[in-house]
Order: structure tokens, then C-alpha cells, then sequence
């Protein structure tokens, strides 16, 4: 049976681990010592689905860990990720899709701004509200 200290320390290093899994190049350092292809790695990396359930996932900084978590469920993923060309690959996509999804998001931002600014009734001037 796990003490509480021991399931505090676990969980804080399956949080870890499966944050490292949102980088790429970890991704590749992991398939070129062949853990990839390990049974009980593959195994553990199954156990560790239970993350996308969101009493865990709002722990989470870096949400891409979930999707990398997915796709390392599949051996041509698992597979392809000892090709360093793959990982510089799926580095600049998530660059690409942090840039656009900013840039979207303060669009969308503004867009709600001047929605709500549009919306909202003329404020009477000071003197005629004294009147």
C-alpha cells in the first residue's frame, strides 16, 4: 500500500514525465535508446492516458503533452521518432501553431472587445444626467 508521501512523489513525477512528452526532442532522445520499443515502457506509456481526464489534465502547463501522449500509443509514431528530421519536424509545426493560434486569439479578443463596446448603451453626458 502507498503512503500519502509516495503517491504525492509519484504523481509528481508522472506529471513530469508526461510534460516532457509535449517536446519533441525528448521524443527522439527516448526512440534512439530504444525505451520506444520496450514492452513495459509501452506499457506505462498506456497507464499514463489516465491524464487526459480532467481531474488531472488542469495540472497540466503544456497541453500538447496529451496529444504527443496519443499519438505514442501507435507503433509507426513510436517508430518514426528515432529520425531527428521527424522531431525538428513536429518542433516547428507546434511553433507555427503557437504563433497562429496567439495571433487568432488577440483577434478574437478584439473582435469580442469591439462587440461588446457596440453593445453597450450611449452614457448620457454630465450635464444631462443632472437635468
Amino acid at each position: 500500500m502507498e503512503t500519502d508521501e509516495q503517491a504525492r512523489h509519484r504523481f509528481q513525477a508522472e506529471l513530469e514525465f508526461v510534460q516532457c512528452l509535449a517536446n519533441p526532442y525528448y521524443l527522439n532522445f527516448l526512440a534512439q535508446r530504444g525505451f520506444l520499443k520496450e514492452r513495459p515502457f509501452i506499457n506505462y506509456l498506456k497507464y499514463l492516458l489516465y491524464w487526459k481526464e480532467p481531474e488531472y489534465s488542469k495540472f497540466l502547463k503544456y497541453p500538447t503533452c496529451l496529444h504527443m501522449l496519443e499519438l505514442l500509443q501507435y507503433e509507426h509514431f513510436r517508430k518514426e521518432q528515432v529520425n531527428a528530421q521527424c522531431a525538428k519536424f513536429i518542433d516547428e509545426q507546434q511553433l507555427l501553431h503557437w504563433q497562429h493560434y496567439s495571433r487568432k486569439r488577440t483577434r478574437l479578443q478584439q473582435a469580442l472587445a469591439e462587440q461588446q463596446q457596440a453593445q453597450q448603451p450611449p452614457q448620457p453626458h454630465g450635464n444631462a444626467a443632472a437635468k
